[in-house]
């Protein structure tokens, strides 16, 4: 049909806790079929939920990039009646946020909080010099109740770090992946971010990368600026 319909994909795979895949060539039936296997065939832990709280201290306002279809009400966190998402063995999932410090000039006039200003006592921990801390709620494989796992993030860990190219290099490559799809989308978010800057990101970030996985989605960037610059030519 031309189209391989990838939200319906979605749409089954998430009402039915599975998981899917698009193959279009050996490498990519390689890597879904032999690589990542066990990790899709196996439950670890189902109805996994992931909850970030920002210490309102240090960040005046955030911004989840991407996940729009992922996201829960806040009440949902703590209801095991909520559907959510299986982890399998050697799953991982990277969230990046788009951060303001607090007190910064571009910080978005909020609505005041009662009981959660900045500086309060009771709600931050900025003597202690936390950024952010991190609740991640499962269940057992045949469990019905879930646990809870907390983890406080320390906001000196990068106090050295003021650019993004000191950054590590799966920091960088993650950053690069989450430009290119504000690219695509044309976001309003994009600011002074690049076709080039995506690029410069990703090679810098390419480390080892023995699938070459890291090389493919470069390829993949640089197909994309041709054709968006053809595009724009079209239209002039």
């Amino acid at each position: 049909m031309g189209n391989y319909h990838d939200d319906t994909m979605e749409i089954l795979a998430n009402k039915g806790n599975g998981n899917y895949a698009y193959i279009n060539n050996l490498l990519e039936a390689k890597k879904v079929l032999l690589k990542e296997l066990t990790g899709t065939l196996f439950t670890l832990a189902k109805d996994v939920k992931i909850q970030v709280e920002f210490n309102p201290a240090m960040v005046g306002a955030y911004r989840l990039l991407g996940y729009e279809n992922r996201l829960l009400a806040a009440e949902d966190f703590r209801d095991d009646s909520k559907d959510a998402g299986e982890i399998g063995p050697g799953h991982r999932v990277t969230a990046l946020y788009e951060l303001i410090p607090a007190g910064h000039k571009n910080v978005p006039d909020l609505e005041a909080r009662r009981y959660q200003q900045a500086g309060d006592s009771r709600t931050t921990n900025a003597a202690m010099g936390e950024l952010l801390n991190v609740q991640l709620r499962y269940k057992e494989p045949t469990g019905q109740q879930s646990g809870l796992i907390s983890l406080p993030v320390r906001a000196d860990r990068h106090k050295n770090v003021d650019t993004i190219d000191q950054m590590s290099v799966d920091f960088r490559f993650a950053a690069a992946v989450a430009g290119f799809a504000m690219l695509l989308t044309d976001s309003e978010h994009l600011g002074d971010f690049t076709w080039e800057r995506c690029l410069q990101l990703a090679r810098a970030g390419r480390g080892a990368d023995p699938e070459g996985y890291r090389a493919e989605f470069y390829r993949l960037v640089e197909a994309a600026q041709l054709i968006k610059r053809s595009d724009d030519s079209r239209e002039r």
